[in-house]
């Protein structure tokens, strides 16, 4: 029996047992009177066959190797070639039938007319999805939409049981010689800006990955992840079955996977000379304090005076553990400057201390704002020697501790005076800034919700000049204190991104709003000098660009907005950044060709996390391109904004001096996140480098030229660093494999 027909007999209770059950299931039986002499003939070869046994005898057919598709009635439901023109009865079976075989012809089976016209019907889609996808990128704006949406339209509401190449996935997504989709295409959904991420690893799976965890899009460390698997399998797009894939780890430069080891036997009640903190003191508050405000200046000095003046006095536990978490900050700075006393404890001492005393209480104790500002310090601590993962741990902690506060909300307690205020909303700031700059090198959203937020911006006066009595009116005049500083960074006639993809509303008109805005400019600009304060509210405005450009272009929503949508918003986004550089007063300004000497180290932080934003804003443009041949695209804005971003990049490496010079890099520069710039810079570089550019050119030769200069900031870098020396093996493995063609310079040691 065949396995469709495998049931016992048993099974069958209306048979007799007299009955030969010996039919074949692949050739229907056919009645007495369906018998031809053909088939008497043939059946005369089997002696089982004996008419005379008995009578009404049945007849056993006997079985055809070959499967029939004869039907009940003797039809066939196709018949071959050679039978169909000769109108004869064909036996349908396959390959060949039996006429065909006794005759000795060969016999085929042409396509029916129905599977004729599908086929043409699937190579014409085909045609047309290939046509489709060379003209798309030469379309003008309102083309590209309007194909975009038909196109999406007729695939929501077409469901096929065999699918067919997708006419639309991606316009530049490339093709295969068949004009057909490679399978990494089918498996990815159609995005619009080619920068919303998804998740393709497993960060639980062991300890190897588990330090560097989920790196989004907007981190540099994915844009080298996706350029070192282009390099290495000859494509931008994903292949999952790729066997030995590596992890994004592979790229990760810093030093997450690297334990943290705490002495048992530390002296906690120890504290180092007087000389040697006040040292340190100072360092923190010089190169970490303006742009990190997390603890009060005047406040923590006049403690820190009195704990040193007084033996007898007795600090509570968190102080004596923020005052151990600034000595490690210091220290850590003079490790670079080369200015450790041989005397003094090392950054990871004073660490360890804090880490002992603080360790099995910040989860059983309610927050305050002294546990806060303790998680920012010792967030900001793992960030500057490179532990981003538990960095970004602590400062989520930090915020939470903050909010339970409600430093991120604007108080109107009476208990409380102005001055207390204002230094609460400049820790909420603090942690704000920090949490910025570890979305930025993580790619993970920020963890300081924007929308939950209605703390003042930071004023732009110095702390010491807060009891300063016009500065004091200023602070208290409700009125004053919410239109002055956002008068100084705001410009009243720009159009948000958020707008420009926002349904249009009518405007409303505030009366007197202008008016009451000018009051304030006038009250507050007479009492203002450039300073530090100031140039953190420009710091602050910002850092506010940079994560509503990471709302709109990275965020999963993003998926729903077309790439003209998209474009747009990166057109806006980058020019309100030049609208901020345009506002900077001229103090802070960075691109005038004989600065000042004062606030040099305010300037080159403003110029790196300006180029950073505009790199981040900027970088969708370079990835859809560097998914096209080097000639398409040009003349759009797509192609104007990606040529924008390579230049941004080269101007960030232009801040550094020609020769590496570490003193200048962690004594003027952001010293704390100066190597995620640097990284940011030269990854754009290698893209643009090794996916849209021509060997020989003068394009090749002045990115080549930038890309050298990076290589060598990153080697003498590496003799301090440990973070930079991953830095640097990453960008020389890449370079010693692709980079001979362009002449790169390959260095074999340190």
């Amino acid at each position: 029996m065949g396995e469709n027909f495998g049931a016992p007999f048993s099974e069958y209770p209306n048979l007799g047992n007299g009955f030969n059950f010996d039919w074949a299931p692949e050739c229907p039986q056919p009645s007495p009177l369906e018998l031809n002499t053909e088939t008497i003939r043939d059946a005369r070869d089997y002696p089982s066959f004996n008419t005379s046994d008995r009578v009404n005898a049945k007849v056993a057919i006997p079985r055809n190797a070959q499967s029939s598709s004869w039907t009940s009635s003797g039809r066939v439901s196709r018949a071959c070639e050679n039978c169909r023109e000769q109108k004869a009865k064909c036996s349908g079976h396959r390959p060949a039938c039996h006429r065909c075989l006794d005759a000795g012809v060969p016999c085929s089976y042409g396509d029916r007319k129905r599977e004729k016209m599908l086929n043409d019907l699937t190579t014409r889609v085909q045609t047309f999805d290939a046509l489709l996808r060379e003209l798309y990128p030469k379309l003008d704006v309102l083309s590209a939409q309007r194909v975009e949406k038909t196109l999406r339209e007729l695939n929501s509401r077409t469901t096929l049981t065999t699918p067919i190449p997708t006419l639309f996935t991606n316009p530049t997504r490339p093709i295969n010689q068949s004009g057909l989709h490679s399978r990494a295409d089918a498996s990815h959904v159609s995005i619009s800006s080619g920068a919303v991420d998804y998740t393709e690893e497993d960060f639980d799976r062991d300890e190897k990955v588990q330090p560097t965890g989920f790196v989004g899009e907007h981190s540099e460390m994915a844009w080298l992840y996706r350029l070192k698997r282009f390099l290495d399998h000859g494509s931008l797009i994903a292949v999952k079955d790729t066997p030995a894939r590596p992890s994004l780890s592979s790229v990760n430069y810093f030093q997450d996977d690297s334990e943290i080891l705490v002495p048992d036997d530390i002296d906690l009640a120890h504290r180092p000379p007087q000389p040697i903190a006040n040292r340190l003191i100072d360092t923190y508050f010089h190169a970490v304090h303006p742009t990190f405000p997390i603890i009060g200046k005047a406040v923590f000095l006049n403690q820190y005076r009195s704990f040193y003046a007084n033996p007898n006095v007795r600090p509570g536990r968190r102080w004596i553990i923020v005052l151990n978490l600034v000595f490690a900050i210091a220290a850590r700075h003079c490790f670079f400057v080369d200015q450790i006393q041989p005397t003094c404890d090392g950054h990871q001492t004073y660490f360890a201390r804090a880490w002992r005393l603080n360790v099995g209480k910040v989860l059983l104790d309610h927050p305050d704002l002294q546990q806060a500002q303790v998680d920012g310090l010792a967030a900001f601590y793992l960030l500057s020697v490179g532990q981003i993962n538990r960095s970004w741990k602590l400062i989520g902690m930090a915020s939470r501790s903050a909010v339970t506060m409600g430093l991120n909300i604007r108080s109107e307690s009476d208990s409380i005076t102005q001055f207390s205020k204002e230094l609460r909303y400049r820790v909420w700031w603090a942690l704000f800034m920090l949490d910025m700059v570890l979305c930025e090198m993580t790619g993970r959203p920020p963890g300081t919700g924007e929308i939950f937020c209605s703390t003042p911006l930071p004023v732009p006066f110095a702390e010491e000049n807060f009891w300063d009595r016009r500065v004091a009116q200023l602070n208290t005049d409700q009125r004053t204190r919410s239109t002055f500083p956002p008068s100084l960074i705001s410009d009243t006639t720009a159009t948000s991104p958020k707008e420009y993809m926002a349904p249009r509303t009518p405007e409303r008109r505030e009366s007197g709003k202008g008016k009451q805005e000018e009051r304030a400019r006038q009250t507050g600009v007479e009492n203002l000098t450039p300073n530090s304060s100031l140039y953190l509210l420009y710091t602050v405005d910002l850092a506010h660009l940079l994560r509503e450009a990471i709302d709109m272009l990275y965020a999963p929503r993003a998926v729903r907005q077309s790439w003209h949508e998209i474009e747009a918003a990166i057109s806006t986004l980058n020019n309100h950044t030049d609208n901020w550089l345009s506002r900077l007063p001229v103090e802070f300004d960075f691109t005038t060709l004989d600065p000042t000497p004062q606030f040099l180290q305010q300037r080159a932080s403003l110029a790196f996390q300006f180029y950073s934003t505009k790199l981040i804003i900027l970088q969708p443009c370079i990835r859809r391109l560097s998914r096209q041949s080097s000639e398409a695209g040009q003349g759009t804005v797509c192609d104007q904004m990606a040529a924008l971003c390579v230049h941004m990049a080269g101007q960030m490496l232009e801040l550094l001096p020609e020769n590496p010079d570490l003193i200048w890099l962690y004594g003027v520069a952001p010293w704390w996140c100066i190597l995620h710039n640097i990284m940011q810079s030269t990854t754009i570089l290698l893209t643009e480098l090794f996916t849209r550019t021509h060997i020989g050119t003068a394009k090749a030769v002045d990115i080549t030229k930038k890309i050298n200069k990076a290589t060598h900031w990153l080697k003498a870098m590496s003799t301090k660093d440990l973070s930079s020396r991953r830095a640097w093996l990453v960008c020389m493995d890449l370079l010693s494999r692709h980079g001979s063609n362009f002449g790169l310079a390959v260095d074999a040691e340190i």
